[in-house]
């Protein structure tokens, strides 16, 4: 007699594996909102690892299970922005300029945050974290190295667009280089003002963008 159950059956994880998964997931999430909590109300330097775990009642050897140090939990939610802007530009249409296919994805990005972070922490506590990172000079030393590398992928992924050799030919590091400096620029105005809410920085983002043109043009005059 065959066996006539859904070869899906046979091959699903016991539930148990996915309660597992589920409850390191929300041990994670509460660990990433505790520090962010922290972070934003005592200041990332004055907050220690042990007030962290004290705040989620786990201990120190669970933290360094999901995290290797406190920088890394301070930009794992920026982790997850970064690869919502990257999918946004990899989905606009082809016939896209770079440089438009840049503006229209960060502004999709910001106007579709909350699907992209709201499961693990707050928009309102990311952004709060968001102008730490801008105020802060050892996390915004790390923003910086990392915004660098975060502009060579997109160099890559425009050069793939546009069918070049992003080795041979600089333009797509050229526009890349010309969109992460207003982004920089907008991040840092952003960080100082009063008004930290995405409707802000997405304002800020858009008008500056739309002076990228006008800015390179040969006369200002």
């Amino acid at each position: 007699m065959t066996d006539q159950r859904p070869a899906a059956a046979a091959t699903a994880p016991p539930p148990l594996a996915g309660l597992r998964e589920r409850k390191k997931r929300r041990t994670r999430d509460a660990l990433l909102r505790a520090s962010l909590e922290l972070f934003t109300t005592k200041g990332y330097e004055r907050t220690t690892v042990d007030e962290i775990t004290d705040a989620v009642e786990v201990s120190q050897r669970t933290f360094f299970r999901y995290f290797a140090s406190k920088e890394e939990v301070a930009f794992a939610v920026q982790d997850l922005v970064e690869s919502h802007f990257v999918a946004a530009l990899e989905a606009r249409p082809a016939a896209e300029g770079p440089l438009v296919a840049m503006r229209n994805a960060v502004l999709t990005a910001w106007d579709t945050i909350e699907e992209a972070i709201g499961e693990v922490v707050p928009v309102d506590l990311h952004m709060r974290a968001y102008q730490l990172i801008e105020s802060t000079p050892a996390l915004l030393a790390v923003h910086l190295r990392r915004s660098t590398e975060l502009e060579e992928r997109i160099a890559r992924l425009i050069a793939v667009r546009e069918g070049l050799d992003v080795d041979t030919d600089p333009r797509p590091r050229v526009a890349v280089a010309a969109f992460s400096g207003v982004m920089r620029v907008t991040g840092r105005l952003w960080g100082r003002g009063e008004d930290s809410s995405v409707a802000a920085i997405r304002r800020m983002t858009e008008d500056y963008l739309d002076q990228i043109g006008p800015a390179l043009a040969a006369d200002w005059r």
